[in-house]
């Protein structure tokens, strides 16, 4: 069973609940977050309290996955208090909603810089150390959203192909130096991300779109109405999900795991499916079927 666990955006949502649960299953975790003394200090007490209470131990770690200094003080800490991290869960995200033509550049550079820049930089720092020791396991928080398109959130849906696009690279890339890399693909939950998300800030443009503009608010409106009546739809099934990755034998771990409850998950299942049956058939024409196969350096995660 890996023993370290660094994973970024702990402060809430799947973060958080990821946390609670990895601490009471007994694992080290370097808890990373924005503001850990401010406007998070609360929560970072709440995760204290977890681990006083638990068999596991928790290390708080400052971390802002948009400033490279901040990332690599942070990975550097972490390796200097444990002395190495077995897993990595890239989980820090933003969220927004609105007619893609609506959204600036700025806005854009932003929610990409969060969404898929912070991994990279985080996976930039991690890696190499991960390589060295012939071991590892990258999970990446992606979504529903970045195997199919659902209208008035095109700039998150983009961060979130970018990041399926960006993940299943590192997933090859890295199959023959014992480094195993995985993607949770959540769909809907009540986590506190609506609340958080972001709004296009041109809104002459959006209301030049009529009454597409306000379809893409009844559609989001009734969504979030669905969740707050279905409590079955219980955000902690992705934090189990990370957790039964982290458990699963190196090399038995599928590429992509979905947990949407709300709709069963049936349509990115088929993308997927699809997916890999190209991507196979596309690495054994060009010869580099075995990028398909994960080796293990024989040190277990």
């Amino acid at each position: 069973m890996a023993k370290n666990v660094f994973i970024t955006g702990a402060s809430s949502g799947f973060g958080l609940l990821t946390t609670k649960t990895l601490l009471n299953k007994g694992f080290t975790v370097f808890a990373s977050m924005r503001n850990l003394t401010s406007s998070n200090a609360a929560k970072a007490e709440e995760i204290k309290a977890c681990a006083d209470q638990s068999g596991g131990k928790v290390h708080l770690i400052e971390l802002d996955v948009t400033n490279d200094t901040s990332v690599t003080d942070a990975v550097r800490m972490a390796l200097a208090l444990e002395g190495g991290i077995d897993v990595v869960i890239n989980n820090a995200g933003l969220g927004v909603g609105g007619l893609a033509e609506t959204f600036t550049t700025r806005q854009l550079q932003k929610l990409f810089d969060v969404n898929v820049f912070g991994v990279q930089r985080v996976l930039r720092e991690v890696l190499p150390g991960m390589r060295q020791h012939g071991h590892g396991l990258v999970i990446n928080v992606s979504s529903i959203m970045g195997r199919f398109v659902i209208p008035f959130s095109g700039p998150y849906t983009a961060t979130k192909y970018a990041l399926e696009g960006l993940t299943e690279t590192y997933r090859y890339e890295l199959s023959n130096t014992g480094v195993d890399v995985a993607i949770v693909e959540p769909g809907g939950f009540m986590t506190g991300f609506a609340q958080r998300m972001g709004y296009a800030e041109d809104q002459e443009r959006a209301e030049a779109y009529g009454a597409i503009n306000a379809m893409g608010e009844q559609m989001w409106g009734g969504f979030m109405e669905t969740l707050k009546n279905t409590p079955e739809i219980d955000p902690q099934l992705v934090a189990d999900a990370i957790l039964n990755l982290i458990n699963t034998k190196e090399g038995e771990r599928p590429l992509r795991t979905i947990v949407d409850p709300m709709t069963g998950g049936g349509i990115p299942q088929q993308v997927n499916q699809l997916s890999d049956t190209l991507q196979k058939n596309f690495f054994e024409h060009a010869g580099i079927g075995e990028l398909l196969k994960f080796k293990s350096k024989n040190v277990g995660v």
